[in-house]
């Protein structure tokens, strides 16, 4: 009998630790308006419930939990869970964003005095000066005897200097064709009635047919006036692409 008064006590106890608590409460403005559609997430469970009508909500939890208040509009606020919320509603409330206005500029309009306009809107006359001296220095061819190297410095030899290998472009065809294919899309192609497992090869077959593209295989840039200018290409490729094997 009392072997049967233990398990029982064991497990009323069991329950009571592991019962699953719920944290009510209600949102409101700042303003004191009850808030509808406010998501309200518990960060440990990720659970997640939304305010009604009268900005009641209901959600799972325990003391220790932080619960966030989220909604359009407002600032987010977040909440731990005390004792307190278990046993009593939580009461939220929510404040508006501030929405900062982009700073204008205002400037003076015209005021129809000629002397008062031309300062406004005219430049200062040292300052016209100062930027046509500048101009007509920039202008100036420097001094020889200025760029002249002085007694002790280094002067890079005249001639065709050394080289130090041939520059690697970029891209070479493959990445070219890639692109093209990719930038145009199959249809293009299709549409031109080449078939899809043949579009690779009839790009480079506008290739070979004097597509010029050193530039952009040497930076790696392919621009729309060099894409408008393959599909100028290709009209003048397709008739012969599209004729026998025998007569290309």
């Amino acid at each position: 009998m009392k072997l049967k008064l233990f398990f029982f006590l064991s497990f009323i106890f069991f329950i009571h630790t592991h019962a699953q608590s719920y944290i009510f409460g209600k949102i409101t403005s700042e303003d004191g308006a009850e808030m509808q559609d406010v998501n309200v997430i518990n960060i440990r469970t990720d659970e997640m419930v939304v305010s009604n009508s009268d900005g009641h909500f209901m959600i799972s939890g325990k003391q220790g939990d932080e619960l966030r208040f989220i909604k359009v509009g407002y600032e987010r606020l977040m909440r731990k869970v005390s004792q307190e919320n278990i046993q009593s509603p939580m009461n939220v409330s929510l404040v508006r964003q501030t929405i900062q206005i982009p700073e204008v500029e205002v400037k003076q309009g015209l005021t129809g005095n000629l002397k008062i306009d031309s300062k406004l809107y005219n430049k200062p006359k040292k300052v016209e000066k100062l930027l046509k001296d500048m101009d007509r220095y920039i202008a100036q061819k420097s001094d020889p005897r200025i760029l002249a190297a002085k007694p002790g410095e280094f002067v890079q030899p005249k001639g065709q200097g050394f080289s130090i290998g041939k520059v690697k472009d970029k891209w070479d065809d493959v990445d070219l064709m890639q692109y093209i294919r990719a930038s145009l899309g199959d249809d293009y192609f299709t549409n031109l009635k080449i078939e899809k497992p043949l579009i690779d090869h009839f790009i480079y077959y506008v290739f070979a047919g004097g597509f010029e593209r050193k530039k952009i295989l040497k930076y790696g840039f392919c621009s729309d006036a060099d894409l408008n200018r393959f599909q100028g290409f290709v009209l003048t490729r397709i008739s012969s692409y599209r004729a026998p094997q025998t007569k290309r």
